[in-house]
């Protein structure tokens, strides 16, 4: 007989959603994989009266301590917006024995350091990789593929947001409001689009590879964060008529063992291996020292691509689990 595994979701929003549904939608893909059936046994939202029309509002809480009491939950998934209370709830988790996966990507920029120490100490595993590029991989090929090479430098496009902001732009000659508009009606940016076109949220997600792969992060103050607000339909059409294009790109390096970042609009040319990236898609360019460049692309917004990357990180923990043995992605201490 199959072993059941049951799960808690911690906020109900656009990433939760994603994660219910397919588990749902696919009730046989975990189970003939990887041996575990699954099961949703608790929802953790803020406001109850939003869920009503919800189909399980059975499983609908606004009480967080009916997880942490509930012995039979072997593993937490959180998509809670902001660094409170999704800090303390993962906390109490981890100290409860509970397996924890995040998509929270401020939240694990100012305390991803402490959850992995607290994590090693209470012998269960963390997985992160919706924390930083969507559906791409990223957190999981260089915590395993990249352990030969050094990696000198990353270049990324992190938010799918303000990509597809400056794809409309370019593409359907609008300006930036009408193009905020458009991504906001298709639920890829939320009513307050700040994270987004100012920059953070890119920011939070380079300060989460800065500790993974250099075991350290920029000083926050000296990074150079800027967003694409003040960007024109004009300055995008002068530059596409000389077949370049402006992309909003992170940037990571470690020189003389100083670690530089920045956030900022970049003028490319169609040489650049980000000229290409369109619409709500995410890219990172990773530049090793043996290797050479490789170029990771796929989906950065929406609810699907992000509970994606969490249910392939539940799949590690659950193969793990199977093996009795710690899973050396997941529990790797960034630190």
């Amino acid at each position: 007989m199959k072993k059941k595994i049951k799960i808690a979701l911690l906020g109900f929003g656009t990433v939760g959603k994603g994660i219910y549904y397919s588990l749902k939608n696919h009730p046989k893909r975990i189970s003939k994989t990887i041996g575990f059936e699954i099961e949703v046994v608790s929802i953790v939202v803020k406001h109850l009266e939003k869920h009503q029309d919800f189909e399980d509002n059975k499983l609908i809480t606004t009480d967080f301590e009916t997880v942490i009491q509930n012995p039979e939950i072997d593993i937490v998934l959180e998509a809670i917006v902001g660094k409170e209370p999704a800090f303390s709830y993962l906390s109490q988790s981890i100290k409860a024995g509970k397996h924890i996966i995040t998509a929270n990507k401020e939240m694990f920029a100012h305390h991803g350091e402490e959850l992995l120490e607290l994590s090693q100490k209470h012998d269960v595993n963390i997985g992160f990789e919706a924390t930083t590029a969507g559906g791409i991989p990223v957190i999981n090929t260089i915590g395993k593929l990249f352990q030969f090479n050094e990696i000198k430098k990353i270049t990324a496009i992190l938010n799918g947001t303000s990509n597809y902001i400056l794809t409309q732009m370019r593409v359907q000659k609008l300006p930036f409001n009408i193009a905020l508009k458009q991504a906001q009606e298709l639920g890829y940016a939320e009513a307050d689009p700040t994270n987004d076109i100012e920059g953070y949220d890119s920011f939070y997600k380079l300060m989460i590879l800065g500790q993974l792969i250099y075991g350290k992060q920029p000083d926050w103050s000296s990074v150079n964060r800027e967003g694409i607000v003040n960007i024109t339909a004009k300055e995008i059409e002068d530059y596409n008529l000389e077949d370049k294009r402006i992309k909003h790109i992170a940037s990571l390096e470690l020189q003389d063992n100083t670690l530089t970042a920045s956030v900022k609009p970049v003028v490319i040319s169609s040489e650049h291996p980000l000229y290409s990236i369109e619409g709500v898609e995410n890219a990172v360019v990773i530049e090793g020292d043996v290797v050479g460049q490789i170029t990771l692309s796929g989906p950065g917004a929406g609810a699907f691509p992000t509970a994606s990357a969490m249910l392939e990180d539940l799949c590690l923990i659950l193969q793990s689990e199977r093996s009795t043995t710690s899973s050396p992605i997941l529990a790797k201490a960034i630190l």
